[in-house]
């Protein structure tokens, strides 16, 4: 996870998101290794291991797991954990789900961490040009924002909702 001057960005959860994501490492780091262990086992009693597909195969498995077990951990270690916005605030929070209109094209995003995001919705961080924005503007409000090309944009709030993800 990026530094800053401060130290460590930290990430805004819900007690949700928090739990399922302590419940995916308490998996990865016990069953989810054992797992891999025994692919890695089992594909080294075929031979020859430089042409041995099933042995290099899951020994990427095994690294993509370990540097999510490192993901995790340092989220976990660097999270807010608050809680979702009540269904009838009006004001963008994290864990809002926003609608906007921008030139008369509407919208919809969750403002937060990807991490919360259980569906296909589009994520935006708070730290984001959008993002930041919105953050605690209210519904009706108009904001303009500099996109990272240079542009700027401006975007009228249209609904704000609690995300149920």
């Amino acid at each position: 996870m990026a530094k800053d001057a401060a130290g460590p960005i930290k990430t805004w959860l819900t007690q949700e998101a928090f739990d399922r994501l302590s419940a995916e490492l308490a998996y990865l780091s016990v069953a989810g290794r054992q797992e891999v262990v025994a692919k890695i086992a089992a594909a080294r009693e075929e031979g020859d291991l430089k042409e041995n597909g099933g042995y290099h195969a899951a020994r990427e498995e095994q690294g993509k797991m370990e540097a999510r077990i490192r993901q995790l951990k340092s989220m976990l270690e660097n999270s807010e954990v608050g809680t979702a916005p009540s269904a009838d605030s009006q004001v963008v929070n994290l864990g809002s789900l926003v609608t906007i209109d921008m030139d008369g094209d509407e919208m919809e995003f969750l403002l937060g961490s990807r991490e919360i995001a259980a569906g296909e919705v589009s994520v935006y961080s708070e730290k984001s040009a959008l993002g930041s924005a919105v953050l605690n503007k209210n519904v009706g409000d108009s904001v303009s924002y500099l996109a990272p090309n240079g542009k700027t944009f401006a975007v009228k709030i249209k609904k704000v909702a609690p995300y149920l993800g």
